[in-house]
């Protein structure tokens, strides 16, 4: 059957962002998204003037209704918030459909301790076995330095307990020195000093800028997700002056056997201690910034999540779609709020290796 992934964000009638990114990418790589909206928007916040419709309170609407359908999902995703009493609506989401499937969704029985013992018997006689949903967290909060409007002492606690109980988390890095509790404009200066970031391949862990970004993903690994995203790590090759930016990912090894389907470590065209796997995936820098790129990012995660494919190979996919999708709203000189031509390109995401 279709897996069915859970999208909680917004919908913006403009801006190519949230719900109007997520379902697309998502569609098109082979699952159902199940949009959740935490608020209905003319446009998205960053036009001079927009409607905005809070859905707080319905999203518990929603979960009552889905709860009452029976419904079980593959993967949940979780994007833009608006204050921090939706993360508690979150919570409560979780708290329904962040399980393994449920007796009255499947033949699970209990065991000897009286705990549901997550099987399935086939009409073979073996077993199929029976998993929680990925849960894939978009910590929405900031970028380049600087916090978002919604941004509150309190969200950002929220968050950080939302971010431990992910699978996968992708940060920029002004949201990991959040989640961390490190100081972006050390984290920046570090960047330009010694030979800055050199290259996109697993050299650059020698950079000590990279080095301290992994060291706080790797922080963050120790609280709870197994895989790391930093997202939007501009810098400048060094070789040929080339302005880059690229996608750091850090994996935790050995949690799931392929044969679950559930993405996994590797350590192929990578860096491994034997526990953790990392790479850093770059592209070429066009100029400028545009709505919607970070959900664009998470939602092809979300959507090889749902397909099992490699986490690293996923990241690469991501960088060369959104990066095509920039190149080409720079051509056409399109305003950074209407958001990246990522349309046309959407065939990309529909080809395995």
């Amino acid at each position: 059957m279709i897996k069915k992934i859970a999208v909680i964000n917004d919908l913006s009638g403009f801006g190519r962002c949230s719900l109007t990114a997520a379902i697309p990418v998502i569609s098109v790589m082979g699952a159902q998204p199940c949009p959740l909206p935490t608020a209905i928007l003319s446009a998205q916040t960053g036009y001079p003037s927009f409607y905005c419709d809070d859905y707080t309170e319905k999203m518990e609407c929603f979960r009552r209704e889905w709860e009452k359908m029976g419904v079980a999902f593959d993967g949940i995703y979780t994007g833009y918030v608006a204050n921090e009493e939706q993360i508690t609506q979150i919570f409560r989401f979780l708290d329904t459909f962040h399980v393994a499937d449920s007796p009255k969704r499947g033949n699970a029985a209990e065991n000897s301790s009286g705990q549901e013992k997550l099987t399935e018997c086939l009409p073979e006689g073996g077993i199929l076995k029976k998993r929680r949903p990925y849960l894939l967290v978009d910590p929405v909060m900031g970028d380049d330095g600087r916090t978002y409007k919604m941004f509150t002492p309190k969200l950002l606690e929220r968050m950080k307990r939302l971010a431990a109980r992910a699978d996968i988390i992708t940060p920029n890095l002004t949201e990991l020195c959040l989640l961390t509790g490190n100081d972006f404009q050390e984290l920046k200066c570090l960047s330009r000093s010694g030979n800055g970031v050199r290259c996109c391949e697993l050299s650059t862990r020698n950079d000590m800028f990279l080095e301290a970004v992994e060291r706080m993903a790797r922080e963050m690994i120790a609280r709870g997700p197994r895989i790391v995203v930093v997202t939007g790590i501009g810098f400048e090759d060094p070789d040929n002056g080339a302005a880059k930016i690229g996608n750091l990912a850090v994996v935790k090894n050995g949690m799931q056997s392929e044969d679950e389907g559930i993405l996994i470590g590797r350590d192929a065209n990578g860096s491994t201690d034997g526990t953790i796997s990392s790479r850093f995936l770059a592209f070429p820098y066009v100029g400028g910034s545009f709505s919607g790129t970070g959900d664009l990012f998470a939602s092809v995660l979300a959507g090889g999540m749902a397909r099992g494919d490699d986490v690293f190979k996923t990241v690469e996919l991501a960088g060369e779609f959104i990066s095509r999708a920039m190149e080409d709203a720079v051509r056409e000189g399109v305003e950074r709020n209407d958001g990246a031509n990522f349309e046309k390109y959407l065939g990309m995401l529909n080809i395995r290796e």
